[in-house]
């Protein structure tokens, strides 16, 4: 379980902008939290509110139109925006590893299983002889409940469950401290799906690694995640433990995801909830809280005044004027959108 007293990565200020004919798109903006040692972490929000880049910046892989342009990212105490291309390489895969979507874009579709294993090895230890790596790789490629004859398989030869397990075992062989997960199990089956979350508990567990759940699937979160950071439009709403989040929601935004969740207690006349609106044009995102065009609880100051992200209660960090004190607010003055 998570060590709340430990943070392995602490995120201050974070910007990713992507150049368009339109302007900079604020992919992410500001943004500033923390990720604790052996926890499991899921990040939600709708598409297009800036989660994956958010993920890809953690490992510096932010590739032009896009670029990181202001922030720190302080990993074990190191901030990587210091680090070198050498220091970097050695530290995605030794130190942070990620699970996109489609493992087939991250497999080389000529190379044996392990092949890529053996590589990811002797690319960050060049002194281990393939013998050495071989004794590693049995023992971890059964921990992930994949047979040792499947070793010698092309990645087309494996299920898309399979795939994803190599992936994880890229981060595990290399005893990655961090392991993003984005959108790892989007194009599974259900029951695949259920048994990947399973393992990455267990592999959490086993392990002692940290998993950043980059995801849109709010039950899946609810289910294997210990705390949650919910985004919205390029900034962070709320974060706090999985329970407080879903139980008493504070953020009118997470509010509405939580009641955007499909149920099969819902009566057969009783509609499934709709947010109202659209998520903002980044190129020009409205002032003040980026929220309030939508926000059922918006008040005079949310329109033209930026709230900061504040901890409200021990754990609980919220980004929202109903839980922050100014000069200009008027708490009476609410308006209630229909």
């Amino acid at each position: 379980m998570a060590d709340q007293n430990e943070v392995l990565v602490q995120v201050r200020n974070l910007c990713v902008n992507y150049q368009t004919r339109l302007g900079p798109v604020s992919a992410v903006d500001y943004v500033s939290f923390d990720i604790y040692r052996g926890e499991i972490l899921g990040l939600v929000g709708e598409s297009g509110c800036g989660k994956s880049t958010f993920g890809k910046a953690l490992m510096r892989m932010i590739s032009p139109p896009g670029e990181i342009v202001n922030g720190h990212i302080i990993f074990e105490g190191e901030d990587i925006m210091t680090f070198d291309d050498d220091r970097l390489r050695d530290f995605r895969g030794r130190q942070v590893s990620m699970i996109f979507q489609d493992p087939m874009t991250s497999l080389n579709p000529v190379q044996r299983i392990d092949q890529h294993l053996i590589e990811a090895i002797q690319v960050h230890e060049p002194q281990t002889k393939i013998e050495q790596a071989m004794d590693r790789i049995r023992v971890l490629i059964e921990r992930l409940g994949i047979q040792q004859r499947r070793l010698t398989d092309y990645p087309h030869h494996l299920s898309g469950g399979m795939r994803q397990r190599v992936m994880v075992g890229l981060g595990l062989v290399l005893k990655a401290h961090l392991i993003i997960a984005d959108e790892a199990t989007t194009s599974l089956d259900v029951i695949v799906e259920a048994n990947l979350v399973d393992q990455l508990r267990e592999i959490r567990d086993e392990f002692g690694v940290t998993i950043l759940m980059i995801t849109h699937n709010i039950a899946l979160v609810a289910e294997v995640a210990d705390r949650v950071a919910v985004m919205y439009a390029g900034r962070v709403a709320e974060v706090g433990s999985v329970e407080k989040v879903f139980h008493d929601p504070l953020h009118p935004y997470t509010r509405g995801l939580m009641k955007s969740v499909p149920s099969i207690l819902l009566d057969d006349e009783e509609e499934l909830y709709k947010m109202p609106g659209e998520p903002p044009n980044l190129t020009h995102p409205p002032k003040g809280c980026r929220f309030h065009p939508r926000c059922p609880s918006v008040m005079p100051i949310c329109d033209h005044v930026e709230p900061t992200l504040e901890e409200v209660a021990p754990g609980r960090l919220v980004h929202c004027w109903l839980y922050q004190d100014h000069p200009e607010k008027d708490t009476e003055t609410i308006k209630v959108l229909s």
